[in-house]
């Protein structure tokens, strides 16, 4: 296969966008397949590393510089972006060697494993299979840890004061929220048999451009200052429009 043709917009560059182009040659679909699940996969194991920091933060906070040392923090970060790589190089190494049929057209907005599993003149039946235990099952596994671990955290509010809780809720909410936006989409499309729906194009672009967009506003809704300016900001304009 030496090009697909993307039916929507081409996955190659944001350029493309401006210049028209709907092609994508089958190695510049390898590396983008590779930089889509690298970056996905390390931000599965970073989101998992985030949720121990709060444990630690919340349940063990006298020993947290002790056990959070700077040391540790870039081990974990380090953990992250090789799990990220394992995951990307597995993805890669199933699906760079398999035949590929004609028309190789893919409707869908990115070089993703089941949209290309679908232009393959061989039974895939054993590699959905890889794909659904090295991206779904991680994903739902990893989510599954997040909610015992945020459930043990919610459990140990008892023995906070109510200023305590109410930071505690603040701080755990704030990333609950991008959890759940992004494990959600996350396990639909993955920990499933092979097979594409019309609905994946818009949870992809949701989990891959709307989430990350809105990591920053949701941890720093946490932030008091920034709340109170953005409070200010509203009124304002309340007050303007009148």
């Amino acid at each position: 296969m030496d090009v697909i043709y993307s039916s929507s917009i081409s996955p190659k560059l944001i350029s493309d966008l401006f210049f028209g182009k709907h092609t994508i040659s089958f190695q510049s679909c390898m590396t983008q397949l590779f930089t889509e699940h690298f970056f996905g996969g390390s931000e599965v194991f970073l989101l998992l590393v985030m949720a121990y920091d709060r444990y630690v933060a919340i349940c063990k906070p006298l020993h947290y510089l002790v056990i959070m040392r700077q040391w540790v923090c870039v081990v974990l970060l380090m953990l992250s972006l090789v799990g990220g790589l394992l995951h990307s190089v597995v993805q890669l190494s199933t699906i760079y060697g398999l035949p590929f049929c004609g028309p190789n057209i893919i409707d869908h907005f990115a070089c993703d494993m089941y949209p290309l599993l679908e232009l393959v003149c061989t039974d895939t039946y054993v590699i959905g299979l890889l794909v659904v235990a090295n991206g779904g099952l991680i994903c739902t596994i990893v989510f599954l840890v997040l909610l015992i671990s945020y459930g043990v955290i919610l459990h140990s509010l008892k023995n906070l004061s109510q200023e305590g809780r109410r930071k505690v809720l603040s701080t755990c909410g704030s990333h609950i929220t991008v959890v759940t936006f992004f494990f959600v989409p996350c396990i639909f499309m993955y920990a499933r048999p092979t097979k594409t729906f019309p609905i994946d194009k818009s949870l992809s672009v949701f989990y891959t451009v709307i989430t990350p967009m809105l990591n920053p506003l949701i941890y720093t809704l946490r932030n008091s200052e920034m709340t109170n300016a953005m409070k200010k900001l509203w009124r304002k304009v309340l007050l303007g429009s009148k």
